[in-house]
């Protein structure tokens, strides 16, 4: 029996066929394995993000509302969907001990102090976030062969491009009462960007590491290595042209003022792609 799809979702992980995953394509590919396990960490922990954000903004009906019945049940989704693909495509990996490692300490770093200074610009830093997860998925989906994966990145991009728009609509219902700077708001957009190889990253990829090898202890040369893999695969399928549109909107830019940021923002891009 297919379940019902979360939130404004249009699809829901008992749709996708796992059972007709071509293991041959993916089983021999440790970047991928890496990838698809560390964000299935992240996403399937959304509800502790949640609950930050739905204390911060506190009274707010509307956004706390769509956070809980909308966001939250759809990342939950994408972290279960990702969890099922990499147990069929690796079914000797443990990942139910990675991930209660990966929680304990992770769970630790989760707090609304590590939030924004105010309504306006943590949406602003949400805008960069979903940016980022929409632009991920997409760039998997494209350099994949396997056409479970491809379908169900696909889908996760989909819902991640619809929640920018709802937390893009949300920053400006805020921007009209806070009234941030431009400078402030690209600041903000800025050091977001710069964080995309953030500590989740490197906490999900170490207790992977570690359930992968348990007679081994952690070096972190490996997560380097693991992070020129990245660049290596975002130069050929990074969507750069999409993810620079995206994080830029929130400054709404004129033409003239454009000229100056794009560059910017585009040498950002190319500092993370190496």
């Amino acid at each position: 029996m297919v379940s019902e799809c979360p939130g404004e979702a249009t699809w829901c992980v008992d749709q996708i066929l796992y059972d007709s995953l071509d293991r041959s394509r993916v089983e021999w590919d440790r970047q991928l394995f890496y990838l698809l396990t560390s964000a299935s960490f992240i996403e399937i922990t959304s509800d502790l993000y949640t609950r930050n954000l739905i204390e911060f903004f506190g009274d707010d009906g509307e956004t706390v509302d769509w956070l809980r019945e909308g966001w939250e049940p759809e990342e939950l989704q994408h972290g279960l969907a990702l969890k099922r693909y990499v147990q069929a495509a690796w079914p000797a990996f443990d990942w139910e001990q990675a991930y209660r490692s990966f929680f304990a300490e992770y769970s630790t770093t989760c707090s609304v102090e590590a939030l924004e200074s105010c309504p306006a610009l943590e949406l602003a830093a949400r805008c960069v976030v979903e940016t980022g997860t929409s632009s991920f998925y997409r760039m998997i989906g494209e350099a994949s062969n396997e056409p479970v994966l491809t379908e169900l990145t696909v889908h996760i991009a989909a819902d991640e491009v619809r929640h920018y728009k709802h937390f893009y609509r949300y920053f400006r219902k805020y921007c009209e009462q806070e009234q941030p700077g431009r400078l402030a708001i690209f600041r903000t957009l800025l050091g977001r960007t710069t964080e995309i190889q953030s500590e989740d990253a490197f906490i999900a990829f170490k207790h992977i590491y570690l359930a992968s090898n348990p007679c081994r202890d952690f070096d972190p040369a490996k997560y380097d290595t693991y992070r020129q893999g990245i660049k290596r695969l975002a130069k050929e399928h990074f969507p750069q042209e999409m993810a620079t549109k995206m994080i830029l909107k929130p400054l709404d830019l004129g033409p003239t003022a454009g000229r100056i940021i794009v560059p910017v923002v585009t040498s950002v891009w190319n500092w993370f792609l190496g």
